[in-house]
């Protein structure tokens, strides 16, 4: 397989360029815009510019990390915890950064890269901890693979949901809690970029300075509607989850591939898309960078022949994408050899119920089934005051509805009550106790019968 060259930014440019990067740096150094409340009797939240104890070293040797180990170990309570990937520039989810704070202990910032074999004394303090994160699971796979797993978790995020708070992103439960006004944007920056610009630094600290005091404002909010329980199932749930298996045809989500209405155009995607997914894995490059979806479905639309018209298309003309054209020009010819019964179907198949606007007229019985099982699930979540995802997944409700169980309703003798149906049915699929303790009830009562109920 060929080497592919690395896009500049991956060679030591900023992604954006240096421009960018300069100014990305002056900004960091102003004063951040005081929100407005628009309520004299609500003092403006006051803004939280930088680390109460400046930014710290960034640990890069197995010393540097015993050291921050011994740090932590004398700190006390809960472990604030977060991780700065670089999607969208590299392949991988690994954690690029790894940001640490501890009461007593200070703010501790960790480059893994160098140090990943190293890191042992760190796991052996923390992976004794609760630690508090938001948003856990988009954070906790890159950790585990570093071996750096949470005893007990609180995720700020999913708990502000179960809290019933309208915004959830860091910086509004930040201000809505603790009254301050936190800067966002770097998030999305590349931060396998070496070495890392001291706003940015600055930036990730403050990430989790104020996550201890989130987590206790949290805590007493959701005790305070007694859902402490609640949110302590949804936390162990989530620090217990294994990593999602990759979807079957991850191809089919190509930006575009709606436009076509041919199964060999469909295979000529397929095949563009898997040598791209596996040059982007072997360079560790987020495969829209190899190449972008648009040149992938322009190309199954043009079925070049030729290398020359294969550079007459947008994208593959470019002097990057030159260097590669046999490797394109060959996924376009094997997906033009293939007999017609290794062509892809043109509707993707799915593994469970059909897309909802199909059920009408295939089952209106599910359908009518299913109307009323999220009507009861909008007027529980009001109730509650928790968002109606988080009471059950939506996924699974459609499941219930469908076909989860063929036994439910008028049937022979023997046959499950309703209740203990349904509740058999979440139990598999997953559901939490607390979720089943108040679904089982209203969605038993739905279901059965007729569209006419």
């Amino acid at each position: 397989m060929p080497v592919v060259e690395e896009p500049d930014h991956l060679s030591g440019g900023h992604p954006d360029g240096g421009a960018a990067a300069s100014d990305q740096g002056t900004r960091g150094t102003q004063t951040a815009p005081v929100p407005d409340t628009g309520d004299p009797e609500i003092p403006a939240a006051v803004p939280l510019l930088a680390p109460a104890e400046g930014i710290p070293p960034v640990c890069r040797t197995p010393e540097d990390v015993a050291a921050a180990a011994d740090r932590l170990a004398a700190g006390t309570g809960p472990l604030a915890v977060d991780a700065e990937r670089a999607s969208g520039f590299r392949y991988s989810s690994r954690a690029y950064l790894i940001q640490l704070r501890r009461v007593g202990a200070g703010t501790v910032l960790i480059d893994p890269i160098p140090v990943t074999d190293a890191l042992e004394p760190l796991a052996a303090v923390i992976n004794t901890l609760e630690w508090i994160l938001h948003s856990a699971d988009q954070d906790l796979p890159g950790l585990a693979e570093l071996g750096l797993r949470p005893a007990t978790l609180f995720d700020t995020e999913l708990g502000g949901r179960l809290a019933g708070f309208p915004r959830v992103g860091l910086a509004a439960m930040v201000e809505q809690l603790l009254g301050r006004a936190l800067r966002k944007g770097h998030g999305a920056a590349d931060w396998s970029t070496r070495p890392l610009p001291e706003a940015w630094l600055n930036y990730a600290a403050l990430d989790v300075e104020l996550l201890p005091e989130l987590r206790d404002a949290v805590a007493a909010s959701l005790a305070d509607q007694g859902k402490t329980e609640w949110a302590a199932q949804e936390f162990e749930h989530i620090r217990l989850a294994e990593p999602a298996a990759p979807k079957p045809d991850r191809w089919r989500r190509t930006s575009g591939i709606h436009t076509l209405r041919r199964a060999r155009q469909l295979a000529t995607v397929r095949e563009l898309w898997t040598t791209r997914d596996a040059l982007a894995r072997s360079r560790d490059i987020a495969p829209s960078r190899i190449l972008p979806d648009s040149a992938i479905v322009a190309a199954a639309g043009a079925d070049p022949k030729s290398i020359g018209q294969l550079r007459e298309l947008p994208v593959f003309g470019g002097p990057r994408q030159r260097r590669y054209s046999r490797e394109w020009l060959g996924a376009i010819e094997r997906a033009r050899a293939l007999p017609d019964d290794e062509l892809p179907r043109m509707s993707q198949p799915y593994d469970g119920p059909p897309p909802v606007n199909r059920w009408e007229r295939r089952d209106p019985v599910a359908a009518a089934r299913l109307s009323r099982a999220r009507a009861v699930m909008a007027e529980l979540s009001e109730k509650v005051n928790i968002p109606v995802e988080n009471l059950l997944s939506p996924d699974l409700v459609r499941r219930l509805c469908w076909d989860g169980l063929p036994d439910y309703g008028p049937g022979p003798e023997g046959a499950p009550e309703p209740a203990a149906a349904v509740e058999a049915f979440l139990e598999e699929h997953g559901a939490r106790p607390w979720q089943r303790e108040l679904t089982v009830g209203p969605l038993a009562a739905a279901l059965p019968g007729s569209p006419a109920g």
